[in-house]
């Protein structure tokens, strides 16, 4: 399974968002998408999973143009967890992990116990067993996405597009999230605003600026301090963690002249 982005053009309102955008996610990766607010990684994730209707021949799935794929057959390669879910009907927590079975089950077929238990399983994993009869719509922004995650892992598509998966969740959850993501057998493609866990998690980054990407890289390539100025706009200390061996970004005050 391979997605691939080949010079995409995206404009809202007249005003050019993605700017010939190209790159390549294979098989088995944990890539990493950073970069500025408004730089256009919500909007390039919007148009890979069809959200935005992509130009044709300009992204790929498994070497299919999205814009033929069926609902069904999208939904069997790829799992989305989007930024924004406003879900307007109220079910329990099960079923709306549930809903993550659709590419499996035939027309009109019930559930199985085997979909049952796997949706019990991701629900564990993600730290909300014991929630499976609560409403959906009573829980906090972090547990709504924390049951988002476990249906699209129950999905069990081979590819995941996340749109910083870890919004609304504390530290302790950002991290279970993230290191649940990790263990997957599955093509990770997230949106992270966090660039410390972009770096302990991820094993290659995008780094996009203005609708364009500006570099591609392993983390100690693409977190930098020059990549910190010149693109984020901040002054910043890049050090290997002792203990993780990955790199950490000690963020510097611009009156600090002794930095």
């Amino acid at each position: 399974m391979q997605l691939s982005v080949k010079d995409l053009d995206y404009i809202i309102e007249g005003t050019k968002v993605l700017d010939a955008v190209s790159l390549c996610v294979e098989e088995g990766g944990f890539v990493g998408l950073i970069g500025p607010n408004g730089c256009g990684k919500s909007t390039l994730l919007k148009n890979i999973y069809k959200t935005y209707k992509p130009e044709r021949n300009a992204v790929f799935i498994s070497g299919k143009d999205v814009m033929e794929m069926p609902p069904k057959e999208m939904a069997g390669e790829v799992s989305v967890v989007a930024q924004e879910n406003n879900v307007e009907f109220d079910v329990e927590v099960l079923d709306m992990v549930m809903y993550g079975r659709y590419a499996h089950r035939r027309f009109l077929e019930g559930e199985k116990k085997e979909d049952i238990e796997l949706c019990r399983q991701f629900l564990r994993e993600v730290g909300m067993e014991g929630y499976e009869h609560r409403m959906y719509l009573s829980l906090s922004g972090g547990e709504k996405q924390r049951v988002l995650l476990a249906r699209a892992l129950t999905q069990q598509s081979r590819l995941i597009v996340l749109d910083e998966p870890t919004n609304h969740l504390d530290v302790r959850y950002q991290y279970l999230i993230m290191q649940t993501l990790k263990k997957q057998k599955i093509t990770v493609f997230s949106s992270i605003h966090d660039l410390n866990i972009a770096s302990m998690y991820c094993d290659k980054i995008i780094l996009m600026d203005r609708g364009r990407i500006v570099a591609v890289g392993r983390p100690e390539e693409i977190i930098t301090e020059k990549y910190m100025q010149e693109v984020f706009g901040v002054r910043s200390q890049i050090k290997v963690n002792e203990i993780t061996g990955k790199i950490q970004i000690y963020y510097l005050p611009d009156n600090c002249k002794d930095c």
